[in-house]
């Protein structure tokens, strides 16, 4: 009999993370010093089984599993049986109560738990992205975004960076100012990652003005003359004509409603390189 905790082996179709977790949880509840781990990873055929059976056999180890894929689950339980060989199935009972309860089957893909967490952390990247790179802060993010909008003031470009961030796409967004020079970077990134947005003047003096009252300024700043606004529009018209890129009139549309005609134009630009 054993004094001390024998050594497990971490056997997965995925990386073993989970498993290696609950192993290592369970241990810390015996003062037992230090405990070896083996975790054998990504495992695709019985033959690996059958081997890390035979030497968790001769060093009196334990198997503790997170396979998801059914065949190679069974074949293992029935190895471990053959060769007296305490075995221990992590995921397995769980997965079966939420079957028994939901009434629906498993998928049984290996590493879909690290494909959501990689999803999670790729939209936080997203976002924190776009703050770094909102409203021409540093023009460096213009080569390393998904994405490049263009536009004068009020065309929703910080909103549609943020909708778009949560997608796990990486959006700079640049303003087009008739006293500011638009960054060089521009005017080399590959064709089809800047998207301009335009507006109608009607409406957009419309957004300015509300805009204004609620920071307690008059209407008749120069933020919501019409004659500024046409100026500006003519000139981000101007700097779109020499991006050659895809315009987007915003007139009316919702942020979703934008947001998916970019789309479309991303993963049409995507399908062609």
């Amino acid at each position: 009999m054993l004094n001390h905790l024998p050594g497990v082996f971490i056997v997965s179709d995925s990386i073993g993370e989970t498993a290696e977790m609950v192993v290592r949880a369970a241990a810390s509840q015996f003062n037992s010093g230090t405990m070896e781990i083996r975790r054998i990873p990504n495992i695709a055929d019985t033959d690996t089984l059958d081997e890390i059976v035979h030497q968790a056999g001769t060093s009196h180890a334990i198997i503790a599993y997170t396979l998801v894929i059914k065949e190679l689950a069974e074949h293992l339980r029935a190895e471990a049986l053959k060769y007296n060989v305490v075995c221990v199935d992590i995921l397995g009972p769980l997965m079966e109560a939420f079957k028994s309860v939901s009434e629906i089957e498993p998928k049984r893909e290996p590493g879909l738990l690290r494909k959501v967490d990689e999803m999670y952390y790729r939209r936080v990247e997203a976002v924190e992205f776009a703050v770094r790179y909102d409203d021409g802060k540093d023009p460096r993010g213009i080569n390393l975004a998904d994405i490049v909008l263009v536009g004068v003031s009020r065309t929703s470009k910080t909103p549609l960076s943020m909708y778009l961030a949560h997608k796990r796409i990486k959006v700079a967004n640049v303003p087009l100012v008739p006293e500011v020079t638009p960054p060089e970077e521009l005017f080399k990134v590959e064709r089809g990652k800047v998207i301009g947005l335009t507006i109608n003047p009607e409406q957009l003096n419309h957004i300015r003005a509300e805009r204004l009252k609620t920071l307690g300024l008059k209407g008749q700043a120069s933020y919501a003359n019409p004659d500024r606004i046409l100026e500006e529009i003519e000139h981000s018209r101007t700097i779109m004509k020499r991006l050659g890129c895809p315009v987007i009139d915003v007139t009316n549309r919702a942020v979703e409603e934008t947001a998916s005609k970019i789309l479309e134009i991303y993963y049409r630009r995507l399908s062609n390189v």
